[in-house]
């Protein structure tokens, strides 16, 4: 089994890619997680509005109590079944699922006012479009850490 299926089955349901894997109590953990936070953050709601374009009324129904917790339990399940399946074996090849993580978070936070050209994107399109520098970073940083850790070990 290829790494890629694994990290596209995990993007598809967090815990699908563990249970490819055959991590089956972690992946059954992290499904009941993912369900948890989806029902009481209200987000198939907040997914129906915004894709609507009703934003007002998904950034009405979220409760960021619990979306706040949707992004680092969604990339984290990608990286480790990524990982588990045999990818990521180069250093620091978890960077960009982590500030994936992070810019999406903060995008949640602010989802609710920030805006772009006065067009509030609200917590969904805000945080999807989070993804985009977070993956950026993630690899530039990456990049820069695996030249001074690459120096360091040609000396």
């Amino acid at each position: 089994m290829k790494a890629s299926e694994a990290l596209l089955w995990s993007i598809a349901l967090p815990g699908f890619g563990q249970l490819l894997n055959r991590k089956i109590v972690k992946g059954i953990i992290l499904i009941i997680l993912e369900f948890l936070v989806n029902v009481l953050g209200n987000l198939n709601t907040v997914l129906i509005l915004s894709f609507y374009g009703e934003i007002q009324a998904a950034i009405d129904h979220a409760n960021y109590q619990w979306l706040l917790f949707y992004p680092c339990l969604y990339f984290f399940a990608m990286w480790d079944a990524y990982r588990d399946a045999g990818g990521g074996k180069k250093p620091y090849s978890f960077l960009p699922f982590v500030f994936s993580a992070y810019f999406v978070t903060v995008g949640t936070i602010y989802s609710s006012s920030f805006a772009i050209f006065e067009i509030v994107l609200g917590p969904i399109w805000l945080p999807i479009i989070s993804v985009i520098p977070g993956v950026s970073v993630g690899l530039l940083i990456q990049i820069i850490t695996r030249k001074i850790y690459m120096g360091k070990e040609a000396k």
